[in-house]
């Protein structure tokens, strides 16, 4: 038996999006559930990134760093990164419309096939400058940035060292050995 046609699948809109109960993401009209919630390491090290991130941008005026919050891509693209810097103010307090500069995203056993093949394409097709994957498991981060074609390149793997994101006017230096305690 063959894969169904995808005319016979649902595609849902951010509308219908906004009415289902529960943590969601929605990619190119298909569902993706979040559960089960993030396990307390997942939790920890996105409380220590947040807290770099926001030391890390304290004199910068144009950048500021979110846990996750939607950003709607397109009427049928929703998702909701663990930690992101935007370089740009946000048109309404519902929703991001414009890619972030630089996202993190934790690795869970429910999401990680995900983080790295689907949001890998999607944000480097929507133009995010900065893509970080972080393993809790292999304490290990993979950090890719895009280059001038429009292509992920891979940067490091860092474990204990500090990687710098040049975004719009600021620059991080992200220790990334802060993370894993």
């Amino acid at each position: 038996m063959g894969a169904l046609k995808e005319e016979y699948l649902p595609h849902y809109t951010y509308d219908e999006y906004c009415t289902w109960e529960g943590e969601w993401e929605l990619i190119e009209g298909v569902p993706y559930a979040m559960g089960p919630a993030p396990m307390i390491r997942h939790q920890r090290i996105s409380n220590e990134i947040a807290r770099v991130l926001s030391e890390a941008l304290d004199g910068c005026e144009t950048c500021e760093a979110l846990l996750a919050v939607d950003w709607k891509i397109a009427e049928d693209t929703v998702v909701q990164p663990d930690n992101l810097v935007i370089c740009h103010e946000p048109a309404n307090d519902a929703y991001l419309l414009k890619a972030p500069a630089l996202i993190f995203e934790i690795l869970s056993p429910s999401t990680a096939q995900k983080d790295r093949g689907l949001k890998f394409e999607l944000y480097e097709r929507e133009g995010v400058a900065y893509y970080v994957i972080v393993d809790p498991e292999q304490q290990i981060a993979k950090v890719y940035r895009l280059n001038g074609e429009g292509r992920y390149i891979k940067v490091a793997d860092v474990r204990e060292e500090s990687v710098i994101f040049e975004l719009e006017g600021c620059k991080i230096d992200f220790e990334f050995e802060k993370i894993w305690s």
